[in-house]
């Protein structure tokens, strides 16, 4: 497996691997844009892939500009080895480069991801109006975790 930048010729199998998920579904794909994917990864900040034999297994993507997680999923055939670990940190890493500012996301209550984000040393510190958890990464907790 190799993690690399994401360009804009990945964004046909980002999708896919989007819409593939068993949580956190779009209740609307078409909300979710490859001209959302490209200003994403191209403009608003930065994103990474990874792959197996030549195929996109997961990916990550952060804004710079909300500072937020805009994604981070894994096909479902790779669940389970990593692969999201290696997205996270590499992705967290280069944005704490880059600023100071804290970091968010939202995500589905009592799933897999939230479990995952609680692992990584994400704080809970608020629910959305649809009901998603609200975490922050804060600069200092970053620097300061311990790496695996």
């Amino acid at each position: 497996m190799t993690i690399r930048e994401a360009n804009i010729g990945d964004i046909e199998q980002v999708q896919l691997i989007r819409n593939l998920v068993k949580e956190n579904k779009l209740s609307n794909p078409s909300l979710v844009t490859d001209e959302h994917c490209r200003l994403f990864i191209t403009e608003r900040g930065k994103g990474w892939v990874c792959e197996k034999d030549n195929q996109i297994i997961g990916f990550s993507i952060v804004d710079m500009e909300d500072h937020n997680i805009w994604a981070l999923f894994v096909h479902p055939d790779f669940h389970k080895q990593g692969v999201g670990r290696r997205l996270h940190d590499i992705m967290l890493d280069w944005y704490f480069s880059q600023t100071d500012q804290t970091v968010w996301l939202g995500t589905e209550p009592n799933t897999r991801a939230a479990a995952f984000y609680k692992k990584a040393g994400w704080s809970a510190v608020g629910t959305y109006s649809n009901g998603e958890i609200k975490f922050q990464m804060t600069y200092e907790s970053w620097i300061k975790k311990p790496r695996d």
